[in-house]
């Protein structure tokens, strides 16, 4: 018989879950998703991606490797609430600091254990995310009833503009590896520590910017290159915002890239719609063709909303012609873009892959050619005009 008090997860159309409590006590909201990696919960954890979510972990036994003070992608743990099966008893691992267990008590997240998540995980499948809540201690024991209406009162992510509640409050530099090589303005919508630094590993001096920064901030830089990260939210509360900016990067032809929440921005700014995904992708082992080379990649997804642009066609934009990339073997989801007349790419996948896989890593070369070529252009144009 466990000794955890009793948790239970309330999901919005009334599915209710009960188990033991793990992490702190008390109740949370967000939305519930799954996310299908064996390995990198850490990484999960302190993704700013996952801001006010409720992730359900498919892999049945969770924290056998503890907590370390490496691996986190953020200052902090960023999901709303967590929903495991089998957490583990010990950690065992000679970088552990401390158990999950205790990491999610001393940072407030509230979970559940001991339930059975694959069923939770097909009923997301067949119904779609949607918002629950997670309530542990003395807050499970109100009647289901009371639950589900304070679910349903809850914030939904359709249009939430959590940009603002993840990014840097000032910006900061990362430098490079070696050889300054190229200087690139990067945007944190919800930033990963290892983005920046696989930039840095190939010569880049990175200036990570607030979301609040300016046009006029990036172009101060004199920037080889314009990168947009990964983050929370609805894409569409930035057609005021972000999209303005990247179409006057694109309008001077620094060249630019974006992943995931980067990527949707730069397809708005092309033209493109977006969409909320029925259940979204989510975990390390998402596979991924690119079109030009009919290679299919194992890639690390985090997202619930994709670009609506059609895979059948080069499409012609304000910018040229734009065509998509890649695409997700599972589902036909729109996964990549490439522009042919501006220097401008993006993928809604992950290829910093902090925890794995790596094969996507080639993208930041792609991008440190896009610059070198770039910086090439301007070197023969600016001696056409002294001749």
């Amino acid at each position: 018989m466990s000794m955890r008090p009793p948790a239970i997860l309330v999901l919005e159309d009334g599915r209710t879950f009960r188990g033991d409590a793990y992490g702190a006590l008390g109740e949370t909201y967000g939305e519930a998703v799954f996310t299908t990696g064996m390995t990198g919960y850490q990484e999960t954890l302190t993704d700013p991606s996952y801001h006010r979510q409720v992730v359900v972990m498919t892999a049945p036994h969770i924290g056998n490797t503890g907590v370390n003070d490496e691996d986190p992608e953020s200052g902090r743990i960023w999901v709303s609430g967590y929903v495991v099966r089998d957490p583990s008893r010990i950690a065992s691992n000679w970088r552990s600091r401390r158990s999950l267990d205790e990491e999610l008590v001393a940072q407030g997240i509230v979970g559940i254990s001991g339930v059975d998540t694959r069923a939770i995980t097909r009923h997301l499948r067949e119904r779609g995310a949607m918002r629950c809540g997670v309530f542990s201690g003395d807050a499970a024991k109100a009647d289901a009833a009371t639950l589900v209406g304070k679910v349903q009162a809850s914030p939904e992510m359709a249009g939430a503009d959590l940009v603002g509640d993840v990014t840097t409050p000032r910006g900061y530099v990362v430098e490079p590896v070696g050889e300054h090589k190229f200087t690139v303005a990067a945007y944190d919508l919800g930033i990963k520590s290892m983005t920046p630094h696989r930039m840095a590993e190939r010569g880049a001096r990175v200036h990570v910017l607030p979301a609040t920064a300016t046009l006029e901030d990036v172009l101060a830089l004199e920037p080889d290159g314009f990168f947009m990260s990964n983050g929370p939210g609805d894409p569409e509360t930035t057609e005021e915002t972000m999209v303005p900016i990247v179409r006057a990067v694109l309008e001077r032809r620094i060249p630019v890239f974006g992943i995931c929440f980067g990527n949707q921005i730069l397809g708005k700014a092309f033209g493109f719609g977006t969409y909320k995904l029925k259940y979204g992708h989510r975990g390390i082992n998402q596979p991924v063709q690119d079109r030009a080379t009919g290679k299919v990649e194992v890639t690390a997804h985090n997202h619930g909303f994709a670009v609506d642009a059609p895979a059948d066609r080069v499409s012609d934009t304000p910018f040229g012609r734009v065509e998509v990339s890649h695409v997700c073997l599972n589902d036909g989801v729109v996964e990549g873009l490439r522009a042919l007349d501006v220097p401008a790419f993006s993928v809604q996948y992950h290829p910093e892959a902090a925890a794995g896989p790596h094969d996507a890593a080639y993208l930041f070369d792609r991008f440190t050619d896009l610059m070198a070529g770039s910086k090439s252009d301007t070197v023969r144009n600016d001696k056409k005009g002294q001749a």
